[in-house]
């Protein structure tokens, strides 16, 4: 085996290609990408692929690029047989032509986002160190778009509101203590946020409304809040930490979908029964659990149909058995993802009563609807979630409803709704003022 060798020439191509990446670094920081990714092999090609929206030209051109090197490689330690190093560096020209192509796809249309002649993608392709250094310190090439990330930077809230605003939650043994830091998932290199900093206390015996508009994150928060996807967070359900101790905790939170999943050849009662079955603990006896479905059939306007055939009822009645299912265990947290979807008003209002009663005997009931303001005089708080200018949810609103309305100066919910959504969604795009409005009055009432 020989030892590798690296001449003058090597020694200048790797001094041309640290110049080249240099340059490129600050291009990324142009599009809001940290620049240190330019020093990485691979990952440098697949974020300009991000930048020239190619995200998975990107992630082709990354795995070629990657696979050149151990080829490469093992194309210089082999001296003992000629065949196979010919083979090595006849797949090494193959994955380098294929890395090129791919690379000359994303080049064309990062030109046409810097506004500059497509030519420039050739020049890239083939010397790179031109393009490089001569976007990277004129100003002229400007990208008309940055990506929307995370920098490592709190735009709205500094340190110290976010440790006033953490302290400011209660963790005593009644309600419900939100404390979630952030909810994070991996994209391939890259890290989204989901959620950040949503801090707050529901009392037991509040129905709240959840609102926010598409994109805000309130399956996120929901999935957060149960234990179902947990995030980098505290949920106190009276005191009790929900992750550490779910499989106890389980039993004490109910959350029922937008869509059902009930079998229409089965009777009401039979559906019921087998959801307890599975819902109630196992130390439940026969009698126990006969005696809670005839309760839950009673307490959601069934019990006159409990011989029907799923398939039968309405679809009021459908709607209020797919919620007793989840009911059956008599959760203390009880949550519903637009139960009132597909209802007339007069059907809704009655459904939305009933989840009020359920409230009224010392339970938290958090309701997703997206016709909030036919039944808002039902519910006693509002969380609002709102998308900030980095498209990551946030709190911006927690409380009373005529505080809400206060709070923004609007009478219906629709209204803050408009406030706060994005202005590409129809909205006034004013997320970000009200977020850190919201946590300056959280420290300032305290």
């Amino acid at each position: 085996m020989q030892i590798i060798d690296f001449s003058f020439i090597d020694a200048i191509s790797f001094m041309i290609w640290l110049i080249a990446s240099y340059g490129l670094s600050k291009i990324f920081r142009k599009f809001n990408i940290e620049g240190w990714w330019a020093f990485i092999p691979g990952a440098r090609i697949y974020w300009l692929g991000r930048c020239a929206d190619r995200e998975e030209d990107g992630k082709i051109a990354m795995i070629f690029e990657i696979l050149t090197y151990p080829i490469l490689l093992a194309g210089q330690l082999i001296n003992y047989d000629l065949q196979i190093a010919k083979y090595l560096a006849l797949l090494n020209i193959f994955f380098g032509i294929v890395c090129m192509i791919y690379k000359a796809r994303i080049c064309i249309d990062l030109c046409g986002d810097l506004k500059v002649n497509k030519n420039w993608a050739w020049l890239w392709v083939f010397a790179e160190i031109i393009p490089c250094l001569v976007w990277a310190y004129n100003d002229k090439y400007t990208p008309s778009k940055t990506l929307l990330r995370y920098n490592g930077l709190d735009p709205i809230l500094d340190d110290d509101l976010l440790r006033s605003l953490d302290e400011n939650v209660d963790t005593a043994d009644s309600g419900l203590a939100v404390k979630i830091k952030d909810r994070t998932v991996r994209n391939f290199l890259d890290k989204r946020y989901l959620l950040r900093e949503i801090f707050m206390n529901v009392p037991a015996g509040h129905m709240v409304l959840l609102l926010g508009g598409s994109g805000a994150g309130k399956t996120t928060f929901i999935n957060a809040v149960t234990g179902y996807e947990k995030a980098n967070a505290e949920i106190l359900l009276d005191g009790m930490n929900v992750y550490d101790k779910y499989d106890k905790m389980k039993y004490s939170i109910g959350f029922v979908p937008q869509m059902d999943l009930i079998r229409s050849n089965d009777t009401v009662y039979r559906t019921l029964y087998d959801a307890a079955l599975l819902r109630l603990p196992a130390s439940t006896t026969f009698s126990e659990i006969g005696s809670r479905v005839n309760e839950v059939l009673e307490q959601f306007g069934l019990s006159s149909v409990k011989g029907s055939l799923v398939e039968k009822l309405s679809g009021g009645q459908r709607k209020r058995l797919s919620i007793a299912m989840e009911y059956i265990s008599d959760p203390y947290l009880f949550v519903l993802d637009e139960p009132d979807s597909g209802l007339d008003g007069v059907i809704a209002r009655d459904l939305m009563r009933r989840l009020r009663a359920i409230a009224n005997q010392g339970k938290i009931v958090i309701v997703i609807t997206h016709t909030p303001d036919r039944v808002v005089d039902l519910f006693d708080d509002v969380i609002v979630l709102a998308k900030d200018s980095k498209r990551t949810g946030r709190l911006a609103f927690y409380g009373s409803i005529d505080e809400a309305r206060e709070f923004f100066g609007q009478n219906s919910m629709e209204g803050i709704l408009r406030l706060i959504n994005q202005k590409d969604e129809g909205g006034e795009g004013r997320s970000d003022e009200f977020v850190l409005k919201y946590a300056e009055r959280q420290v300032d009432t305290k």
